[in-house]
């Protein structure tokens, strides 16, 4: 096996998040991306480590007995928005608990391996389920036409015209397409990562699916808007078009459409920075309030165009109460909900809790927790804005129990540690990224702390990202 090399194998599994993995000719393993198992594929070589190889796909020469005759999304296998479009959703489930479960077998100690892996979990259903997208500016080719939707698999530059995505509703659809022709007409530049010109950024689109509210940001540059087309009917403004004749039209183009859900906030975001992120150096309100509202297990939470919030609302549902589930009844306990956000779990636990505080990083996440809290009628919530290594120090209180929903790549290790020293009786730990899990299971349990369930929820039909929920109690306090 060589770089270069083209080979020829079937897939026999595939770990998390996508690593398929086939036996070729001469009994090595190659790891190959965006596979199935049982799929026949052909690949070629890109990287050869230890024995090992990594390869691209070239194509699915025959494809597993699982998949479906024809996927459900007409962009399946070209967005790289999706890996398992092609899989019955029950398929899908099943893969995603069998990666799961490996991961936490390999990690737990001998002494712990009776714990309780509960399965998966799924919201109510698989298709139209995101509240939060973020469509990119550019072209489907280079020097194509402006094209506005989601990267092409495998590709830093071409975008992908998503019109059919299942994953979220027809206003989604409708927005994302209204926008597109608006700066098509106009004439409108989209922001060329490599010269670093443009105006043209990213569109997101956030939508409540208790409350049919929806928001709406444009982020562009702060560079000079230049179009090569007149200002579309409906701007404030004639000839070539300036910026707030064409944000003004933009606005009256998605007004004078008919939504299932309600727009409440028309927002404009500016954004300079050369990384291809969705950052805010100062958002204006062009039309409607700066935030929208959701309604999750009967609470109402206030949500702002950059505040953190589970991206599949009805599976949320599923999520907290699996987190509820596993930490039971606190009534007079103090619960830490660290990495909190805007403070959804907290307020869930408050009403079996004696007291809740939540720590958080992002200042105006923590301001909309507070909001939240008080229109909720909690009392009992406390919501602190900082890192949590820093904030931890600075509480003379101590917890009787622990909530855990960090970002993707974990707790850090002097966090961890830190969290560990309060010995706590019960611990949940929410994430969203298996292997970051996995890693700090090692030392959690070396801290004395015992996986006692674990749980997988699948917030993200068709992808292959899930979230998963460990329940741990400390050894010395339950024994």
């Amino acid at each position: 096996m060589k770089k270069g090399q083209i080979v020829e194998g079937v897939i026999e599994y595939v770990a998390f998040p996508d690593k398929g993995v086939m036996t070729i000719e001469d009994g090595k393993k190659v790891i190959v991306k965006n596979t199935i198992p049982g799929q026949k594929v052909s690949v070629r070589i890109q990287k050869v480590r230890k024995g090992k190889g990594e390869g691209h796909l070239l194509c699915v020469l025959e494809k597993s007995a699982s998949e479906l005759s024809e996927p459900a999304c007409a962009h399946a296998g070209i967005c790289g928005g999706c890996t398992y479009q092609s899989l019955p959703y029950a398929g899908q489930l099943s893969l995603k608990a069998e990666q799961v479960k490996k991961l936490i077998d390999a990690v737990i100690m001998p002494e712990n391996a009776g714990y309780d892996f509960c399965g998966i979990r799924q919201g109510p259903g698989p298709e139209a389920y995101r509240n939060k997208m973020e469509f990119s500016f550019g072209d489907a080719y280079k020097d194509g036409p402006l094209a506005l939707g989601m990267h092409r698999r495998g590709s830093f530059y071409d975008i992908v015209d998503v019109t059919g995505c299942r994953i979220v509703d027809d206003d989604f659809r409708k927005i994302r397409k209204v926008t597109l022709s608006y700066f098509q007409e106009a004439g409108i530049p989209y922001y060329h990562k490599m010269q670093h010109t443009g105006y043209l950024r990213h569109l997101v689109v956030r939508k409540a699916a208790r409350t049919g509210e929806i928001l709406i940001d444009l982020v562009t540059t702060t560079q000079a808007v230049c179009g090569d087309g007149p200002v579309p009917e409906g701007a404030a403004g004639p000839g070539r078009a300036d910026e707030p004749a064409l944000l003004d039209g933009w606005k009256g183009a998605l007004l004078r459409e008919s939504y299932k859900g309600e727009i409440v906030s028309i927002l404009h975001t500016k954004n300079d920075r050369v990384s291809d992120t969705v950052i805010d150096e100062g958002t204006d309100i062009l039309y409607g309030q700066d935030f929208f509202h959701e309604e999750l297990l009967g609470l109402r939470f206030k949500i702002t165009p950059f505040s953190f919030f589970q991206t599949n609302s009805l599976g949320a549902e599923v999520l907290y109460e699996t987190a509820r589930e596993f930490i039971g009844d606190t009534p007079d306990g103090v619960v830490f909900d660290l990495y909190s956000g805007t403070g959804t779990i907290a307020q869930m636990l408050s009403p079996a809790a004696k007291k809740v505080v939540g720590i958080e990083i992002v200042p105006e996440a923590v301001e909309a927790a507070r909001e939240n809290a008080e229109r909720n009628g909690l009392s009992n919530c406390e919501f602190y804005a900082g890192d949590v290594l820093r904030v931890l120090d600075e509480i003379g209180e101590r917890p009787d129990y622990i909530v855990l929903d960090p970002p993707r790549d974990g707790v850090h290790p002097k966090a961890l540690k830190k969290i560990i020293q309060y010995g706590v009786e019960r611990m949940v730990y929410i994430s969203c990224k298996p292997t970051s899990l996995a890693r700090d299971l090692v030392m959690l349990q070396e801290g004395g702390y015992v996986v006692e369930k674990v749980c997988c929820v699948d917030m993200f039909p068709g992808t292959a990202n899930v979230e998963t929920v460990a329940l741990l109690s400390h050894k010395n306090l339950t024994a």
